[in-house]
């Protein structure tokens, strides 16, 4: 019997033996899984650091027909004849924006304060008693009631701030949508690849169909709630921008 307690002991002290194990084994995994996942976040937030791009425009924008009643032998129509001249109004017509920005920024501050003060007084009498002869703390030594401070305080600061950027080129862009002021709703897109680089020349935006000039062209700084995007995509864009690790170190690093 004691032979048979004495195993019975053994084999329930393997058992939690090996409870101990296996919590510590999941212990390690949950913790080697959460620093996978932080990694991975890390990796994936440190590559993405370009601006997603807006999808393709449609070739062609399909308008819905609507019943609209013409006189007969009306001048007015949605069609072009031959005493239109050659702008942009309707649907799917055609625009040449001429891309001309130039955008420059600059800032400067500068602060700078000081704070200089002193503090002297003394008690020369008090309710009569002769302040020279008391005993302070009743170590034998006089009390001398005067109170003497200064204070000293300055701060300076400056900062500077300059940014700069240039895009000029040309574009060609599709009437997306006829507003009902008739303002036009425009997007276009380039796509330029030479030796394996690509670049990408997005611009959307509104402009006005007064604004047009006759040879069917509109400036860039015409246009309202513009979104320009020039990216690059390649051997050279890449050497422009730091590895994945000193990436993922640079959003990691607490200091």
């Amino acid at each position: 019997m004691k032979t048979a307690r004495v195993e019975l002991q053994g084999r329930g002290c393997k058992g939690q033996m090996s409870g101990i194990a296996l919590q510590k084994a999941s212990l390690r995994n949950r913790v080697f899984l959460a620093v996978c996942s932080i990694s991975l976040v890390a990796v994936l937030s440190a590559c993405a650091t370009a601006p997603p791009l807006p999808p393709h425009p449609p070739k062609y924008v399909y308008k819905e027909e609507k019943a609209t009643p013409v006189s007969t032998n009306s001048l007015w129509t949605d069609r072009a004849s031959l005493y239109e001249d050659t702008k942009a109004r309707r649907l799917n017509d055609i625009v040449t924006i001429n891309v001309v920005e130039n955008i420059t920024g600059s800032g400067t501050a500068d602060t700078s304060t000081s704070k200089d003060s002193s503090l002297d007084a003394g008690v020369s009498t008090f309710f009569g008693a002769p302040l020279s002869m008391l005993n302070a703390f009743g170590k034998g030594t006089s009390l001398n009631p005067n109170v003497a401070g200064s204070m000293k305080d300055s701060f300076k600061g400056t900062g500077s701030t300059n940014r700069a950027g240039k895009l000029v080129g040309t574009i060609t862009a599709k009437v997306a949508e006829v507003m009902p002021n008739g303002n036009l709703v425009l997007e276009a897109r380039k796509d330029i690849t030479i030796n394996n680089e690509k670049q990408t020349l997005v611009l959307r935006g509104m402009i006005r169909t007064t604004d047009i000039a006759i040879d069917n062209t509109i400036s860039s700084s015409k246009v309202a709630d513009a979104e320009v995007f020039y990216i690059g995509n390649g051997i050279v864009q890449d050497k422009q921008s730091p590895g994945w690790l000193v990436k993922v170190l640079d959003k990691v690093w607490p200091f």
